[in-house]
């Protein structure tokens, strides 16, 4: 089972490219595709996804997604899957990252992407500092109480 981790900077070009990690480039070539699907994720980052993950995702039905709230269900459904594509790896291991990802995301020069397991993320460096100090530093205690690995 292949699983995305580590955390890695980047510099995005001004035509929105950014390398991928070699070892998620790995992880793509043994499932033997040249793309990654990228879309818009939670918390104003992106998400990245192996194509057998993106497959899986689909295959489950979307369980994921369902909601007794069909309205929300519905537009969540419209907003992840409406801002998805094709993330075709070019020769030099970078994809291109479409404007309306960028945009979503805050996504200027310089760029963090962090492997989170079956997925991962492209943060905005700046968005990424402020969230890790707002929102991951203060669950650490709560979790450092529930969880023993």
């Amino acid at each position: 089972m292949s699983s995305l981790y580590g955390e890695y900077n980047y510099v995005m070009d001004a035509k929105g490219r950014v390398f991928v990690p070699a070892r998620f480039r790995e992880e793509l070539r043994k499932e033997d595709k040249n793309y990654f699907m990228l879309s818009i994720g939670l918390d104003r980052c992106l998400y990245i996804f192996l194509p057998s993950k993106w497959e899986e995702l689909l295959a489950n039905n979307m369980a994921i997604f369902k909601s007794e709230n069909k309205e929300e269900e519905r537009a969540f459904k419209r907003f992840f899957f409406g801002n998805a594509a094709d993330a075709e790896l070019d020769e030099q291991g970078r994809i291109l990252v479409p404007q309306n990802q960028k945009a979503y995301a805050s996504l200027k020069k310089s760029i963090l992407i962090r492997g989170v397991g079956n997925k991962a993320e492209i943060w905005d460096a700046q968005v990424w500092s402020k969230y890790k100090k707002d929102v991951m530093e203060p669950s650490f205690e709560k979790f450092s109480k529930i969880v023993d690995l």
